[in-house]
């Protein structure tokens, strides 16, 4: 299969010029699965809680849904992309699966990073891997790969291929996650953006961009640049990852001892 991801700078509000923007963009791209970041259509760095009751919407009821379902026939592909969602007076940072027919599945973010936990409520959906015709597709939002239950769960679920929409400012995660797809032989797209937002009194987030395709070997198949707006895209088997056998003696995951860990 091919993997892409859309590395961009959206204008924080404008979520129809934003739309518009992934569109124009990928309309001559060819994938079967394109991850894009977390709140690509929004923009992140929320003020006030009024912002997010503006910006927020239901799942799958709202126009994101709807534009990436649209997006998702037209491109005749997968699309992972994220959004504030609303449900009754809670809202959480979630990300949706749509497929060439439609709308396939939502996950909310477990770990909060940083101002979101001013505005958003910790994700309660649970992690969660979908059985598609390209391959078992999971979900982890941005700072959940600081977690390695993450990436485990998923793992443990079936995934071959992680979606990992993201807007990261810390250094760490692009040289992190080859070793969260070594350990667990999964792959995994880390789409991240660019550009800066300073709209909360001088706490300025710049997104450090370096989105990335990772194999379940853990090779950096291809990274974006710090800065720039792009589209990657990169061949993956989602047999690879299915495969946890290290050598003839050892596996992965039946050498697992779950007795032993204190978790």
């Amino acid at each position: 299969m091919i993997a892409g991801i859309y590395q961009l700078n959206p204008v924080f509000g404008e979520v129809v010029h934003n739309f518009q923007k992934v569109e124009a963009a990928l309309s001559d791209t060819t994938a079967d699965l394109i991850v894009l970041p977390e709140f690509f259509a929004t923009g992140y760095q929320f003020a006030s809680q009024k912002e997010i009751a503006e910006l927020s919407e239901e799942i799958p009821a709202g126009p994101t849904t709807d534009f990436l379902c649209r997006l998702s026939a037209s491109l005749k592909c997968h699309i992972v992309g994220g959004l504030p969602e609303r449900e009754g007076d809670r809202y959480f940072n979630s990300a949706i699966l749509t497929g060439p027919e439609g709308f396939i599945g939502s996950y909310r973010k477990t770990h909060l990073f940083y101002e979101e936990t001013l505005y958003f409520t910790p994700g309660d959906s649970g992690f969660k891997v979908w059985d598609t015709q390209i391959g078992r597709i999971g979900i982890m939002i941005c700072f959940d790969w600081f977690f390695p239950e993450s990436m485990r769960t998923l793992a443990l679920m079936g995934a071959d291929i992680v979606a990992h929409p993201s807007n990261l400012v810390l250094p760490f995660c692009p040289d992190s996650m080859p070793v969260r797809c070594l350990e667990n032989r999964v792959a995994a797209l880390t789409a991240n953006r660019v550009g800066t937002e300073d709209r909360t009194s001088g706490n300025p987030l710049t997104f450090i961009g370096n989105s990335e395709i990772v194999s379940a070997q853990g090779k950096i198949l291809t990274r974006a640049s710090m800065a720039d707006e792009e589209i990657i895209t990169a061949k993956l088997n989602p047999a690879d990852s299915r495969n946890k056998s290290l050598n003839q003696y050892n596996n992965l995951f039946t050498d697992r001892r779950p007795g032993i860990y204190k978790l």
